[in-house]
Order: C-alpha cells, then structure tokens, then sequence
C-alpha cells in the first residue's frame, strides 16, 4: 500500500562507480511501491572514479534523479548535510550509496516514521569487520557515549528516515562522520522521538569503503572537539 507522504531518497556518494546504478535501479522500483511522489538526490563528494558523471547521465535522462557536486571532497559530512538541505519532500530516506538495506527493511521500518521522527537502522550482527575497524569503531562510540550521553546503538548508521520537518533548521558544523553525532544531538536537544529499528545491513559487493581512513579518522576526532566545546 502507498503511503500518503512523499519520499526524497538521499545518497552520499564518494567512488561509487561500481554500486550506484544498482542501487538507484533499487531505489526507483521501491519508491514507485511506496509512494507516488519521490524525488533521488545524489551528492557526489568530489569523486575521482567517474561516479560524477554516471549520476549526472541519469539526471538528465529522469528528472526525478537529482544530482549534486561537492566542490571538494568534504569526507562524508558534508556532503551528507548537502543532501539533506536539498530534499524537498516530507520523508527522507537517506543511506549509503552501496545499498547497504533490503528492501523488504525498508518497507518494514518505514511506517515506524508515522509515530516517530528519526528511523535509525541499527545491526543486529557485526560481520566483514576487520580488527582495525573493530577498534576504531569501539572506541569511538565510547567517546561520544562519554561525552555526549548519546544512548545510539549504531550512531553512523547507513540507513535512516527523518521527517524533513524535523530538521530542516538544522545547520550541520561536522564535515566528517560526526555529522551522524550531530543530528542526534539536536534530536535530543528537539526532545525528538527515536525509533532503533534492528536489521542486517548488507556487506558491500563492490567498491570500498573509506570511513577507516587515517584522513576521516582524524577530521572525525577533530569534529567531534569541535562540537564538544560549541556544545558547552
């Protein structure tokens, strides 16, 4: 059944040559069973592999695809912000540009949105790490649970749906994977209401990923000071 609110799907894409066709096809057979009115934004992060210009072809030949370009590469975040305040919809469907969710999650966590304003996926499992990320990982929800009092199970989750409403005022200040801190910080700061919808997230097929990247690590660390003394 169609739901009665519209949907912009919103991708952050960074050297995705080789996933976001698929996951767009995915996108568009998904958003014609769940809504009548859907828009997919793409915001490509100063990608060097080509993606740039494979989204840019599928925009001008769908007008309800909508690319944008980063100037620079922004490490996440601010490409991640890019896409939220280009969305014109009521419902934001925002996940990572390999598809990391099965459809049929989708379909599942969506009406949760009706009672709620964020929709986070969180894993039920861990699985493909390597001990590396396993480490970066723990010890930064660690951080963020000590100074921040965030009780997220998986806070830079891949999959999310936010009621535009909700945080169409937000101005983001990360321009890394803290942005995910950031948006739960002014959920709680709104009082929002938080669904942790459990799932298991898909392990990448193709391409790689770059959130264990010494470069994203450290704007990570530097963002999260950054927001820590602005919070005071």
């Amino acid at each position: 059944m169609k739901e009665i609110y519209s949907i912009s799907f919103v991708l952050p894409m960074f050297n995705e040559k080789d996933n976001i066709d698929n996951t767009v096809s995915a996108m568009r057979s998904i958003a014609r069973e769940l809504t009548d009115e859907y828009e997919i934004i793409i915001v490509d992060d100063a990608s060097t592999d080509g993606s740039g210009e494979i989204i840019d072809e599928m925009a001008l030949h769908d007008p309800l695809v909508r690319s944008f370009h980063m100037k620079k590469n922004t490490r996440f975040g601010g490409a991640f912000a890019e896409g939220f305040r280009r969305s014109t919809k009521d419902i934001i469907i925002y996940m990572d540009s390999d598809m990391p969710v099965r459809i049929e999650d989708i379909k599942d966590s969506l009406p949760l949105i009706k009672e709620h304003d964020i929709v986070t996926g969180c894993s039920k499992i861990r699985k493909g790490d390597t001990l590396k990320r396993k480490i970066i990982s723990g010890t930064y929800n660690l951080l963020v649970q000590i100074f921040f009092n965030l009780d997220i199970v998986d806070i830079n989750s891949g999959y999310k749906i936010i009621k535009r409403d909700f945080i169409k005022d937000i101005k983001f200040i990360s321009h890394s994977p803290f942005v995910d801190v950031e948006l739960f910080l002014h959920a709680k700061k709104k009082k929002g209401r938080i669904y942790q919808y459990p799932l298991i997230f898909i392990s990448r097929t193709a391409g790689r990923s770059h959130i264990a990247h010494p470069s994203i690590v450290w704007a990570t660390l530097v963002d999260m000071i950054k927001v820590w003394f602005l919070s005071r």
